[in-house]
């Protein structure tokens, strides 16, 4: 590997990990687990994917998306970051010579109809759940535009796909402007992962809790983050407890409530504010508390 795609493996590396630590509402973290699957698959798959996803300007991005996943599938036997994948493939391919905003677009005009088969190739590999059918470019046939073109038919209903045609505008844009946001009110990096969870919770609907639970679910998910804003997290005990009440929502109905779309938005954003310079994983914070958990 180059230096370059060394430094691209250890920011996709920490963006997964300080993700999958930080205690999010809903999602897995080191104290919450769904059913077989808790923090050590996602750990695991952090480090799996980092240096598959490192050499993405090398190949084309539905290669690397099919590389990863079946990685993935292969040696953690879970599906645990499809979406992580999607989203930071094609950031890893734009060129170190290039600003993020300024590159992506250019990787995304790029992406053809072999990219669609393999991230076709990918999805099927995994079965997500909650995907259902869609109308035209359904991904149990065999697809026939370009990825970017197959995302646009999904924009309105999926906010991954909508991140592919639109330019990455909540990766990109409203992500690291909330990040740098709560990184200066807030000093634990854990806390600023969970407060950047809430504020992207409090702002849109989770595409996973809709695919699978519907709109009023999502969005009385929404407003519940509002409601934790509101009482200013972390700094108040009723927002404390107002987001213990969130997560408690988020987890009934046998986790199905999960925000794992938000969740990848967040993987993808910490990556993205790390590349761009805008923040710097504390990598003795985050090394040392896995070490003091007990995690590794």
């Amino acid at each position: 590997m180059t230096l370059w795609q060394m430094q691209l493996a250890k920011w996709i590396r920490f963006a997964c990990v300080a993700e999958v630590l930080s205690p999010k509402p809903g999602n897995v973290n080191p104290t919450s687990s769904f059913g077989d699957t808790n923090v050590h698959h996602f750990l695991q798959s952090a480090d799996v994917i980092s240096p598959l996803l490192a050499v993405a300007e090398t190949q084309p991005v539905g290669r690397t998306i099919l590389n990863a996943v079946t990685a993935t599938n292969q040696q953690v036997g879970r599906n645990t970051n499809l979406g992580i994948i999607l989203l930071l493939a094609p950031l890893a391919k734009v060129p170190p010579h290039q600003s993020l905003s300024d590159g992506v677009v250019t990787v995304l005009d790029r992406m053809t109809v072999v990219d669609s088969d393999h991230i076709y190739q990918a999805i099927r590999l995994v079965s997500p759940g909650g995907l259902g059918d869609a109308d035209e470019q359904d991904v149990s046939q065999a697809p026939s535009l370009p990825f970017r073109e197959c995302m646009r038919l999904a924009a309105d209903r999926d906010l991954i796909a909508a991140e592919y045609a639109h330019g990455f505008p909540i990766v990109l844009s409203r992500g690291i402007e909330l990040l740098r946001e709560v990184a200066s009110s807030i000093t634990n990096q854990l806390q600023q992962v969970t407060a950047l969870a809430i504020r992207l919770l409090a702002e849109f609907h989770d595409s996973l809790i809709v695919r699978k639970c519907g709109s009023q679910i999502a969005d009385e998910a929404r407003q519940r983050a509002r409601g934790v804003l509101k009482n200013d997290w972390p700094h108040s005990e009723d927002a404390r407890l107002q987001l213990a009440e969130l997560d408690a929502f988020l987890r009934d109905d046998g986790n199905r409530r999960n925000p794992g779309t938000t969740a990848d938005l967040i993987a993808a954003i910490l990556f993205s504010a790390q590349r761009e310079g805008w923040w710097t994983a504390n990598e003795d914070f985050w090394e040392s508390y896995l070490a003091e958990s007990g995690i590794r």
